[in-house]
């Protein structure tokens, strides 16, 4: 390796070494402990110096917006409950608030199930515990203000939600389950429209990032994840957005399911 080289690295290290000190709230993140404990100290340093020196200081993601992700595919993937907490707390101590992370939760279970949900909801409460009340700023609360909210009827309500996010491409999928499960296309819906697109606390944009990441997470819903690529981009989002949440999820979902989303990308963005 040349000087050159090393310096680089070295660099992303410190800077890496500062962010996770940030997101973790300690001086020495148990990570690189786990690494120099079976000899790999080096591959630990590289590990923090590209996934926290070089990708989260990436623009066109905000920190706030890589951790809600990050919780969403962490919650979808199911297996990753300490990671989880680590994640949560980063989000709270980049600005994220609880009812945010819990929201993003209760939001993946249209999506990863809820014994997945239920799982990462026990991650999240380990993570809160001893943490004083959080009341919601009013800014939070707008975030949830959609006009559809009021509607009374269930499935109007989700009509006009799935209508506003993911336009025909949602409308699509409920209309071709109309002659095998019209009763799925109803729950979907009802529920996942009707209840909880209308739900606080989450403005859509965040909803349709968490969603993106949720799908990339489960890497069998590439169809899914066109649908709400081009929600995000109907409620807001930006194409940078897109492609920054995939390549961020990398590190999280391997790189396969990184490559099978970034190709849905592209699909999408050319539709467009």
């Amino acid at each position: 390796m040349s000087d050159l080289q090393q310096q680089d690295r070295s660099a992303s290290f410190a800077q890496g070494l500062k962010l996770i000190q940030q997101l973790g709230g300690t001086d020495r993140p148990a990570v690189l402990d786990l690494f120099e404990s079976i000899g790999e100290a080096e591959f630990g340093e590289q590990c923090v110096g590209f996934i926290y020196g070089d990708v989260y200081h990436r623009p066109g993601l905000p920190l706030p917006e890589r951790q809600l992700a990050t919780v969403a595919a962490l919650t979808a993937l199911g297996y990753a409950g300490s990671q989880l907490q680590f994640h949560a707390k980063a989000a709270l101590n980049v600005g994220c608030t609880r009812r945010q992370l819990i929201e993003a939760v209760i939001h993946v279970s249209s999506f990863a199930g809820f014994p997945a949900t239920l799982n990462a909801l026990t991650a999240l409460k380990a993570a809160f515990d001893g943490l004083p009340a959080e009341e919601p700023s009013a800014a939070e609360e707008a975030d949830g203000s959609v006009p559809w909210a009021g509607i009374e009827d269930r499935y109007e309500r989700g009509l006009a939600a799935m209508k506003a996010v993911d336009g025909e491409a949602g409308e699509k999928v409920a209309d071709g389950l109309r002659d095998i499960a019209p009763d799925l296309a109803t729950y979907i819906v009802e529920f996942t429209f009707g209840e909880i697109y209308s739900r606080p606390h989450l403005s859509l944009r965040h909803r349709e990032i968490v969603t993106i990441a949720a799908c990339i997470a489960l890497g069998t819903a590439l169809p899914q994840l066109k649908v709400h690529i081009h929600g995000l981009l109907n409620v807001g989002g930006t194409e940078q957005e897109v492609v920054e949440t995939v390549l961020h999820l990398a590190f999280y979902c391997g790189f396969p399911a990184a490559l099978n989303a970034i190709a849905a990308a592209r699909e999408v963005f050319a539709q467009r």
